[in-house]
């Protein structure tokens, strides 16, 4: 059996988007949480969000199966199956399907997208941070089909390759997906996208050559991806995010809405770090970052704070700007 309590606030965050996306649908929704362990994270959703009609919670292992069933059977609308999570049960489609396994989602995410119903949303999270960040990137390119980012970009870095794994995995099956809230977080990413028929459109998914790149360095091992190179975020789902009242993790889901609802003003690949910029261009002081923020926007530009590290920023500006900012900062 698994249940971590470090994963609180994001099962917080869950139901605050929950009930942001669902919340006024009265004809109440669908959801399906596909390797549930105890089930806390579906049963959750199911009886905070109010969001929810009914939520099938399924788990392959006897002993974690038999915890979940007891579990579930307090909450009325959960049922609970023994069963492997790859497979689709037929009671689908759902509105909302949750792929949070212990490691890679791979091996479960053709059967979630498949399970998902156009216009529903899917839940995916990825703990194989070594594999996605880079450490492994063997595993990386066997897994995901991509190359890896090494350094401190590396964890977006393995959100992107999520993300774009996610997109050619539903094209397959003649859909698309849209971000509507994805993270880094500690050990672990996490998206949620909402998934619908495909359209002729391509996904913004593609590699980056470190040598025509014009955002944040991201090394010189490239090149990287296929990565997602689109928005992270649904920027008025974003501002809709509300702390929920059963939130187990008040002040730390609360702070980490806040820096999203800015992020997703400036909801560009990748991001800059003051002292990382000083490095690069030698500069003796590296500039405040509420100095580069206000000094960007005054040029124009979009800017604001990541969630991603907390010196770090997003910008729209092109990189020569950034650096031309940076060093008007510099002590004469």
């Amino acid at each position: 059996m698994f249940y971590n309590p470090a994963m609180a606030g994001d099962r917080d965050l869950a139901v605050a988007l929950a009930r942001a996306r669902f919340g006024a649908d009265t004809r109440r929704s669908s959801g399906w949480e596909v390797a549930a362990a105890t089930g806390v994270r579906g049963l959750r959703l199911l009886h905070e969000s109010a969001a929810f009609k009914s939520f099938f919670l399924t788990e392959a292992n006897d002993e974690a199966a038999q915890v979940l069933a007891r579990n579930a059977a307090r909450f009325p609308g959960a049922t609970t199956e023994q069963r492997d999570g790859r497979v689709p049960p037929t009671t689908g489609p759902f509105d909302y399907v949750d792929v949070d396994p212990y490691g890679t989602p791979a091996p479960f995410v053709a059967g979630a997208i498949g399970a998902v119903r156009p216009g529903g949303v899917l839940a995916v999270t990825a703990t194989d941070m070594m594999v996605l960040a880079g450490v492994q990137r063997g595993a990386c390119e066997r897994r995901y089909a991509a190359r890896p980012i090494r350094g401190r970009l590396s964890p977006e870095g393995g959100l992107r390759i999520l993300l774009a794994y996610l997109a050619r995995e539903a094209r397959l099956q003649g859909r698309s997906v849209r971000p509507l809230l994805s993270y880094t977080r500690d050990h672990h990413v996490r998206a949620f996208v909402e998934v619908n028929i495909a359209v002729a459109a391509a996904d913004p998914v593609d590699v980056i050559e470190p040598e025509t790149w014009g955002g944040p360095s991201v090394g010189d091992q490239g090149p990287y991806g296929p990565l997602w190179l689109g928005p992270l975020f649904n920027g008025d789902l974003v501002g809709e995010l509300s702390l929920p009242p059963s939130a187990a993790r008040v002040k730390e889901t609360e702070t980490f809405l806040v820096r999203l609802r800015e992020e997703s003003d400036a909801d560009v690949p990748f991001y800059y770090e003051s002292n990382r910029l000083a490095g690069e261009l030698r500069l003796r002081v590296p500039p405040s970052l509420p100095s580069l923020l206000g000094a960007l926007r005054g040029k124009g530009y979009r800017a604001a704070r990541t969630h991603a590290r907390p010196e770090g920023f997003r910008t729209d500006a092109p990189r020569p700007v950034v650096e031309t900012v940076a060093r008007s900062f510099e002590p004469s």
